[in-house]
């Protein structure tokens, strides 16, 4: 068995960078600005609630610091760090959680322990506090948006902790509105509010602390890149495959089953697997391909038809049909038959390639074609993925089924005979 380290780089990380710090630059400066407007409002109006959102804004700073700071550091890379520092994102988002479960525990605190009643106000700061409702929400959703497309999970958690900021703005907008009118109801919707914020937390937590334990990939992410493994003709199987997350980043390592093929060709194909599977998820930043020659106990022979009765047609591309025919390799026998349709066979140009692609993808073995292909496109096909091309003047399948039996029978007793 062979291992090929199937490249580490990961062509768009600079740009995704860049935006991500830039976003987090802009939650930065949103913050600062609402920390001051919000102590501004409460000092005119002397409410409580609005103070402890201000001080709550202030926890959103420092959370802004704290992901400036692990964007920077999960860049980085040392020869102490040689796989690099990207789970200090996840750090950066535990760390924002139990700000999240801080913040819930604060708004509790104040429902229970703010007077309510300060000096009087004008109308105007009830209309000030509702203007800041919608900001965090629209912060929020620009942060998890441009997270989600670049895979940071600290920056989607910055977004989601803004997207919560909402509800806790909009219990203050009640508390002041209430304080406005006399009415004391907003420690009852703080309570239930800060329970929502908690929860959010715990998302947030849950989904890090994976992370930072190595838990597996997700099983949407695992099939895509196993379908990308599989595409390459010269793979028959896979034996294994892993992945964990780092930060916004992906690592795999995968035990693939090849034909039969010398160590070049093989570094070609997991070169080949590794583009493939990059084409479908972008953020795998390191792929490992364990590869090892396949021990083939069937044959798969593929026979172009003109016919679905069985007449071999005397063009390949042009064929209606094609006929899959699993032998076993040890006595020769009939495994499986399978009839495909060519949709090749309706297209004005590149039957020949197309068809010979159709057949790759079925994992062909051996083609049988009456037309020559010497010199043609499905020859340059099969012959990049190891596959055979024979000759054949046979006109029906059953004479050929009849033939491949004797050859691979013949085949075994010559081996039993050395």
């Amino acid at each position: 068995m062979q291992n090929s380290p199937a490249g580490n780089s990961f062509g768009t990380g600079e740009e995704a960078d860049a935006a991500i710090r830039r976003v987090a630059w802009y939650s930065l400066a949103v913050n600062a600005a609402l920390v001051i407007i919000k102590l501004v409002l409460s000092r005119i109006s002397g409410s409580l609630a609005l103070e402890a959102d201000a001080i709550h804004s202030f926890l959103d700073v420092l959370a802004s610091v704290a992901l400036l700071a692990g964007i920077w550091l999960s860049s980085r890379k040392s020869k102490e760090f040689p796989y690099g520092l990207y789970k200090v994102e996840n750090i950066v988002s535990v760390i924002i959680a139990f700000l999240v479960f801080f913040t819930a525990w604060e708004i509790v605190v104040e429902a229970f322990t703010g007077e309510g009643m300060g000096q009087p106000f004008g109308g105007w700061v009830l209309f000030a506090v509702a203007a800041l409702v919608s900001v965090p929400y629209l912060l929020g959703t620009y942060e998890v948006r441009v997270g989600t497309t670049h895979n940071s999970p600290s920056l989607v958690a910055d977004g989601k902790q803004h997207r919560v900021d909402v509800l806790s703005t909009s219990v203050v907008f009640v508390a002041v509105l209430a304080q406005y009118f006399g009415i004391p109801v907003d420690s009852y919707a703080a309570v239930i509010v800060a329970g929502f914020i908690a929860f959010s937390g715990w998302g947030i937590l849950k989904d890090s602390m994976r992370t930072l334990l190595d838990a597996s990939i997700d099983h949407t992410t695992r099939d895509a890149i196993r379908a990308a493994i599989m595409s390459d003709p010269i793979v028959t199987g896979i034996k294994g495959l892993t992945g964990r997350n780092s930060g916004r980043y992906i690592f795999v390592e995968a035990r693939v089953v090849m034909k039969k093929t010398d160590l070049e060709e093989a570094n070609l194909a997991s070169e080949r697997i590794a583009t493939s599977v990059r084409d479908l998820v972008p953020n795998v930043e390191r792929m490992v391909i364990h590869y090892e020659p396949e021990e083939r106990l069937s044959l798969r022979y593929a026979v172009p038809l003109s016919d679905p009765e069985g007449t071999i047609s005397p063009h390949f591309g042009e064929a209606a049909w094609f006929a899959l025919l699993d032998f076993s390799v040890k006595d020769g026998a009939l495994q499986r038959t399978e009839l495909l349709a060519n949709p090749a066979s309706e297209m004005e140009k590149q039957k020949g390639l197309r068809a010979a692609e159709l057949l790759l993808r079925h994992k062909t073995d051996v083609v049988f074609s009456r037309q020559p292909l010497t010199g043609k496109s499905p020859e340059y096909v099969f012959e990049s993925a190891k596959v055979i091309v024979r000759r054949t003047d046979v006109a029906t399948l059953a004479h050929l089924i009849g033939q491949i039996k004797h050859e691979l029978q013949q085949e075994q007793a010559d081996r039993e005979d050395v």
